[in-house]
This record gives C-alpha cells, structure tokens and sequence, in this order.
C-alpha cells in the first residue's frame, strides 16, 4: 500500500506551514531618574539592548528622558539622547512633574519612570505617578522600607492598572522578591525569612579570621569601594533592615523599620562624629569584634550579619555566631543569601544566592523589572 503525502498547500496550519503573522511592534515610553552608578549602567544596557528587542520581541525602548539632581535631558531637545544622555547639549532645570508628563506624552502610549535615584522626595511622588498610568521601576528602598501609610498609598495606586516593581531593592539583580511573590501566589505560606543582605558586612565577615585588626579590613573595604562613602552607613546595619521590611510588606505583614530590633556594629559614641573623625577613631571597634570573634570560636562556629523575621513578624538584624555546619557559613566574598521557610519548603528552606552589589548587577535587576511589565504591554496604533 502506497501512502502518499498530501501536497503542502494543503497541510492544516498545525502542521507548522502556516505562514506567519508579522509581529505588531509595542512601544515602550521610557524616562529614567538618577544616571548615577547604577543608572549609568542601566543607560548602557538599554542602548545596548534596543535592536535585539526590537527584532526579536517586538518591543521598542523609547528613551524620552533623563533626570539629574538639578537638571534633565529630554528627546525633545536633543534627538541623540539615547547616545549621550551625561553630554546632552540642551538641558532644563530638574521638574519631576513636568518630566513625567513629558514621558507619559498624550497619545496613548505605554509609559514607564524608572527611578535610581535613593531619593525619598522622589518616592513621595510615585503613588500620583501611578494613579496616572505610568509603570514604576526602582531600587530606591526608600519606597518600600518608608513610611507605611505612603507603602499602602503605593499600592492602592496600582488599581489603575499601571504595575511597581522594585525587585532591586532586595539583592541587587537576584531575583528575591519574585522568588517570594510566586510563592506566595501559587498558595505557599511563608513562615520566616533568614538572610545576609549586605555584600560589604558579608566580605567583612567572611575576612574577620583574627590576623588583622576590623578596623584594617573596614579600611580596605572602603578603599575597595565596597563600602558606602561613609562606612557607618553599612556597619549600622539600616540598610539591611529596611530589605527585610520590603520583605516583610510583600508577605502582607504591616512592618515598619522601627520595629525592627537592629543592633548595630557601630557605637553611639561613634555614630555622631564627622566621617573624617570616624576613620581616626575606627580601630575603638577592634576591641569589641575582637571579643565577638573569640565567642565564635569558642563555639565552632563563625560570625555572620544575618536579618531575621519569624511567623510571628517579628524581625531583627544582628550580628551572631552560626554554627560552621549553617548554610551561611560557606558563603564567598560578597555573596547575599537568603533562605525562604515555607509550608511547603519547611525540612528544607528554599534558597537564592550570588552576587547582591554593585551597579551592573543591580542594573540588570531593574532592566528584567522593565522587561517583566513590557511582556504585558498590548501592541498599540
């Protein structure tokens, strides 16, 4: 028995030989806040980005403008703003306002501000930004770790369909907020958040061995550039507190930074003196780390800065010694982890860990941030 093969103009479509539909370009309207580090960096990764997205996902970036702390860059006033957005020729005073309507434009379009700025004025504007449609995308933690009723304002403003992601706040590029927001809807409890959220206080730890003083290798975290200018900004431990609220608001607890129970590396006799006065004085904290360190070995186990939040909501941020057996004992340089017990992952926590510093990697978190609410965007005329 001979079979023959149909000819091809009669294959059904799914057999694969349908021809295909062209692909409807969607445009996204883009302005970014703060050309920083890590708005720097974003610039450079969008730019870098735009024709592969445009040929293989149908989506065109649109940079419209960029805010400084004084001034802005918008398209209007220079076409080639995409490519040299620091030596624009034609710049306005800063108007934040003025510059989201700008990006927002009145066709229609698909709108979104990104904001790098680590600026709280900024922040205060979002819920208005939001109420008018346009998306929001942020490492500033200053939103989502601030005052709650604003947190609440935020989210409230999301009815009108326009989305906030704020996955860099959290880890850097690690993809942390998310791994919880799809646990928590696909069913999952969370039961307690464990986690070291400082890439400079896990080098310092993972250094602290006993053959240099702390204040040496605090020393050299600065001039590494691991530190903040001021390196009490990261020995304080604030930084990492306000991680495990954002944490904390996106499980649904209603936890504020004050009350966290923080207890920082840095003491009060310290914590008011000028930056230059603090460098001189940093080796008054040997003493004390000394003494933890001993206690640590006297254990078998290792010092680590770990933030804590248990079923309860309640949550604290300390440094503590951890057996050498624990997950945090192995970590490298400045790795961020963080461990998510759940009912589902109960025995054995689930875990997310790498690199949580520097401004590619924290670039590249709020980038997939951009491209997460693009994938939702409907082509329009």
């Amino acid at each position: 028995m001979n079979i023959c093969a149909p000819q091809l103009a009669e294959l059904p479509p799914s057999c694969g030989f349908a021809v295909p539909t062209p692909r409807r370009q969607r445009v996204l309207a883009v302005g970014v806040i703060g050309p920083g580090r890590v708005g720097s960096a974003l610039l450079e990764q969008l730019r870098a980005a735009q024709p592969r997205l445009a040929r293989d996902s149908g989506l065109e970036l649109k940079l419209c403008g960029v805010v400084a702390s004084k001034r802005m860059w918008l398209d209007c006033d220079d076409a080639e703003l995409n490519g040299r957005h620091g030596g624009a020729q034609i710049w306005r005073p800063n108007d934040l306002d003025a510059f989201a309507e700008h990006v927002r434009g009145n066709d229609g379009r698909h709108a979104l501000l990104i904001d790098c700025s680590a600026n709280d004025d900024v922040a205060a504007h979002y819920p208005r930004w939001l109420a008018a449609g346009l998306h929001v995308v942020t490492p500033n933690k200053l939103a989502g770790s601030g005052p709650l009723a604003r947190w609440q304002a935020i989210r409230a403003a999301c009815a009108s369909g326009a989305r906030f992601r704020y996955e860099a706040t959290v880890c850097a590029g690690l993809p942390v907020v998310q791994t919880l927001r799809d646990l928590l809807d696909t069913g999952d409890a969370l039961l307690a958040v464990e986690g070291m959220f400082s890439g400079t206080l896990a080098w310092l730890c993972n250094r602290h061995d006993g053959r240099q003083p702390f204040s040496a290798l605090v020393r050299e975290a600065h001039a590494l550039g691991y530190t903040e200018p001021d390196p009490r900004d990261d020995l304080s431990g604030l930084d990492v507190a306000r991680k495990l609220v954002i944490l904390a608001r996106e499980a649904g607890w209603p936890l504020s930074l004050e009350d966290v129970d923080l207890q920082g590396l840095v003491p009060s006799a310290l914590a008011a003196l000028s930056l230059d006065d603090f460098m001189q004085r940093l080796d008054e904290l040997d003493a004390p780390m000394a003494a933890k360190l001993a206690e640590a070995h006297a254990d078998g186990g290792v010092l680590r800065h770990v933030a804590h939040l248990d079923r309860h909501g309640h949550a604290s941020v300390r440094l503590i010694v951890l057996p050498a057996t624990h997950a945090f004992a192995h970590t490298r340089l400045t790795d961020n982890i963080v461990q998510f017990t759940t009912r589902r992952y109960c025995d054995n926590p689930l875990s997310v860990q790498g690199p949580g510093a520097g401004p590619e990697v924290t670039a590249a978190g709020v980038f997939t941030d951009l491209l997460r609410i693009a994938e939702s965007l409907e082509a329009r005329a």
